[in-house]
């Protein structure tokens, strides 16, 4: 390790109590070092104390001209989306007009496998005709990454999305699970997701620069990506609502999200106690590839579990939770721990940022508990 990096790390350890209390100079050095080290791009933090955004502040360049990320840079949300949406979900369920354990057969005016795939807003649902297990599904089993299915049905060899267990009995990440969840509340309830995200969260929390589509007004600030590679992506103008991770944000915007999630602000403290608690016990070794065998129990970690929307775990601070967003150009990660209400959001435009997610935010929070090798496998090279 290069030797700049030592010395802000041991810096930034010098100055960090048990419960994480890294100085903005000793952030920026550990951040800074980082970047050097991974040829990371751009990286933009949040942090939230006793539910309320304290600090956000960004690192590097949002694009290859070299013009600055700046904390109200447009930047892809990635799959935070499905905790977003998840919180939708609960505002339905307290009104009503959504249950968590009801059959999605009951909400769709026809069985699921008589929808064609329209405008390839959704999934190919057709293809599990003959299968009647799509039946056992429910809004927890999808929120939960239970349902079955692989991430994506167009990955799987045949192009066809299938059943590779029985609903609800393990967790295998799937955003076509996510997507199944909206296109029942689109054609089940006749709502627009993309809408009742609008309303419900971000005109709720003033998050004015964050939507599930392309927006024209993003491109005054926007920012493109870096693959692992060094090559840079244009960002994508998303055309269509995708619960699964359609929403750019701002590092600003997401900051008053986490600060209300984490308060719950605008569900009961049922509801959002709901969305944290253990559901589904995981038992894979590493999240990714979403279709693993169940690991042995000494290859499992202990006290991480499936909740709605998000990942739980237990460690020497108590409860927390997290969801990562991840693609080619993209990573991004929001980890949140009960006592204190306290979170630490990393948004990047760069994927070579992410093995620097564990250091930052155990300088930031203190040791946590959260298991960074099964959300990044051996790809991140800090851990606690």
């Amino acid at each position: 390790m290069h030797n700049f990096v030592i010395a802000s790390v041991i810096a930034l350890s010098a100055l960090s109590a048990f419960a994480g209390d890294a100085t903005p100079p000793a952030l920026d050095a550990l951040v800074q070092a980082g970047l050097a080290r991974t040829h990371a791009q751009g990286l933009a933090i949040a942090t939230i104390d006793n539910g309320k955004v304290t600090q956000v502040k960004t690192w590097g360049l949002r694009n290859a001209k070299g013009e600055p990320l700046t904390i109200d840079t447009v930047m892809y949300g990635a799959s935070l989306t499905k905790a977003v949406f998840a919180y939708t979900v609960m505002q339905l369920v307290e009104e009503g007009k959504l249950s968590l354990d009801t059959s999605i057969a009951n909400y769709l005016p026809k069985p699921l496998p008589e929808y064609d795939n329209e405008a390839r807003k959704y999934a190919a649902w057709q293809h599990l005709a003959g299968d009647e297990r799509w039946r056992k599904l429910t809004p927890r089993i999808l929120l939960t990454h239970s349902a079955g299915f692989s991430n994506f049905g167009f990955l799987e060899p045949d192009g066809k999305l299938k059943f590779h267990f029985e609903p609800g009995s393990r967790y295998a990440y799937s955003g076509d699970g996510l997507i199944l969840l909206q296109f029942v509340i689109e054609k089940g309830l006749g709502l627009d997701v993309g809408r009742e995200m609008q309303q419900r969260v971000f005109d709720r929390f003033g998050m004015a620069t964050t939507s599930m589509m392309w927006r024209s007004d993003f491109a005054r600030n926007l920012a493109d990506g870096w693959t692992e590679s060094g090559k840079t992506v244009p960002h994508d103008e998303r055309s269509k609502t995708r619960a699964a991770g359609s929403m750019d944000t701002t590092i600003a915007d997401f900051a008053k999200f986490a600060a209300a999630y984490v308060q719950g602000e605008g569900l009961s403290q049922v509801s959002r106690a709901e969305l944290t608690r253990a559901q589904l016990t995981i038992t894979s070794a590493s999240q990714f590839p979403s279709l693993q065998p169940e690991a042995p129990a000494h290859q499992r970690h202990p006290g991480l579990a499936a909740g709605l929307g998000v990942v739980t775990f237990s460690g020497p601070q108590g409860p927390g939770f997290q969801k990562g967003g991840h693609n080619d150009s993209t990573g991004n990660t929001w980890l949140c721990l009960e006592a204190g209400k306290r979170c630490v959001v990393i948004l990047s435009n760069d994927v070579r940022a992410e093995p620097l997610f564990p250091e930052i935010v155990k300088a930031l929070l203190g040791p946590t508990g959260m298991p960074w090798r099964w959300e990044y496998g051996d790809y991140v090279w800090a851990r606690e």
